[in-house]
């Protein structure tokens, strides 16, 4: 039996119209759909009736897979014939590990295809209508993990600051130390974020405040995943009613 192929496909920040149209027609026909639990149910719904779903979802009950059992998942899908989407949140090569699993799908001979999506940074800032970058603000963007081995010995020096935005992906969790960390690194306690929940969807919200504050706001607003924390003074621009921007946007 021929090899299936497997596609690295990034879902976007999780509204189905910000995917790609490769994406969207790779979804539609793909024989098994592995996705994670950063995808929206309205992407998933684009799949095939025949389809087959695989949520690799973390759980309570269980830990996330790991990578190499994924990596093995995968594979054996393709040589058995399917077209397998590696459906991911955002985009696959920022934070979402799709250069691991193209590198095992090469090393084990299955073809494999990378298929970019929005990433969440970028959905996330532009749902909100917070420009990354901005001639009288902010001329440098950078992208960290922050829930991830080390955080604590993590060099972030520099990262952010005047004239620079900060894109923190996975911090709800350890706001508190992303917070000490930075102002450990001499950032002033008062520069302001905006954590951006659930972004490009209906119940997005957008929340504002100084990086003092960042482990009170996350707590107070109980905040969940998916979320992003954008640091700097592109934040604290001319505000939008973002509740209302959302509801207009899936009218």
């Amino acid at each position: 039996m021929n090899s299936g192929t497997i596609y690295l496909v990034g879902a976007g920040p999780g509204d189905p119209d910000l995917l790609t149209l490769r994406a969207a027609r790779l979804i539609g026909e793909a024989d098994v759909v592995v996705h994670d639990g950063l995808v929206s149910a309205d992407i998933l719904a684009l799949a095939s009736r025949d389809a087959r779903l695989i949520s690799v979802a973390k759980r309570r009950a269980r830990h996330t897979m790991p990578q190499e059992d994924m990596n093995e998942l995968l594979i054996m899908l393709a040589r058995s014939g399917r077209n397998v989407v590696r459906l991911k949140g955002g985009d696959p090569l920022i934070f979402g590990r799709g250069g691991e699993e193209a590198e095992a799908a090469r090393a084990a001979g299955v073809p494999v295809e990378i298929v970019p999506g929005i990433s969440a940074a970028n959905g996330a800032a532009a749902a909100a209508q917070i420009a990354l970058t901005h001639r009288d603000a902010s001329s440098v963007v950078s992208f960290v993990a922050g829930q991830c081995k080390g955080l604590s010995d993590q060099d972030w020096s520099g990262l952010a600051g005047k004239g620079r935005t900060l894109v923190i992906y996975m911090g709800v969790k350890t706001a508190p130390q992303i917070a000490e960390k930075l102002m450990a690194d001499g950032l002033a306690p008062d520069m302001p974020l905006a954590v951006i929940e659930n972004a490009a969807r209906p119940e997005m919200r957008v929340l504002r405040g100084p990086l003092a504050a960042l482990p009170d706001l996350v707590e107070r607003e109980a905040v969940v995943s998916p979320a992003l924390i954008v640091i700097g003074e592109v934040t604290a621009r001319e505000d939008v009613d973002v509740a209302q921007l959302a509801v207009e946007a899936h009218q």
